[in-house]
């Protein structure tokens, strides 16, 4: 079966704590797309950059931004993913939505908060992992910080796709290559990572780095600026790299305990 996946990565900057004009900003480039996809991304806390002041965005503005999401997705005939801040019960999460084109919605928490910028005080954490399938492709979408934890991304579900989004700083910015590649070849699946460019409100700088790679590490996309990458992922090479080397078959069996 010649089943693929086509992908657009969007890196580009973002406006400090004003999803309104994120949302503009996005869409231009959204419509900007001439070629046919099947999945677009959009890095973590697309509309907003990675504030720890979610009091400086009015509560509602995640639910506009989820509507915006669905309405792209329509209008587009394609799904779209991201991280944004959103308010629920008071309380604050770096949440990630997954909408295609029908407006079906799925989410995740982010897992690991940036303890080292205080998101831990601010965010409140997931604790379940998301793995769906669309045209498919098993897909697990994570977020920034998660990439330094391998446990939380390990391949226990057989999910074929593995994407991060991120506003992963450019001081680090060789973990974060480093990270993605090796994730790939440990979990024998496509990688994805959507970074941010540019300066974000506190003057950190963000060199994007966004890139994907395929079951055996080799780097497909990359990209230092600000523009649209895109990639197709080839269902065959994953059934034929996980047929002709069983390195999952021969995965460690163990159970996390929490103490």
């Amino acid at each position: 079966m010649d089943t693929k996946l086509k992908l657009a990565l969007i890196q580009s900057h973002l406006i400090w704590e004003d999803p309104k004009a994120n949302r503009t900003l996005f869409e231009e480039k959204i419509r900007a797309i001439s070629r046919d996809v099947d999945l677009i991304i959009l890095p973590e806390m697309f509309s907003t950059g990675f504030t720890m002041n979610p009091e400086n965005v009015e509560a509602e503005e995640g639910e506009k931004t989820v509507e915006w999401m669905k309405h792209v997705a329509k209008q587009q005939g394609t799904a779209v993913i991201g991280s944004i801040v959103f308010s629920e019960d008071k309380t604050n999460y770096n949440r990630l939505f997954f909408v295609d084109p029908n407006g079906n919605l799925k989410t995740y928490d982010k897992k690991h908060t940036f303890t080292l910028a205080g998101e831990d005080k601010v965010y409140k954490a997931g604790t379940s992992k998301l793995v769906f399938e669309y045209l498919g492709f098993k897909i697990c979408p994570l977020i920034c910080y998660d990439l330094r934890f391998p446990v939380w991304a390990r391949n226990v579900e057989d999910y074929d796709v593995l994407i991060y989004v991120a506003n992963w700083p450019k001081p680090r910015i060789e973990a974060w290559d480093t990270l993605l590649k090796a994730r790939a070849i440990e979990n024998m699946a496509y990688c994805v990572g959507v970074n941010r460019i540019g300066l974000d409100g506190l003057g950190y700088e963000y060199s994007g780095h966004s890139a994907v790679y395929d079951t055996l590490g080799n780097q497909i996309a990359y990209s230092e600026k600000e523009e649209t990458l895109f990639a197709t992922l080839d269902k065959k090479h994953i059934d034929e790299t996980r047929a002709k080397l069983k390195f999952l078959e021969d995965r460690d069996e163990f159970n996390l305990v929490k103490l």
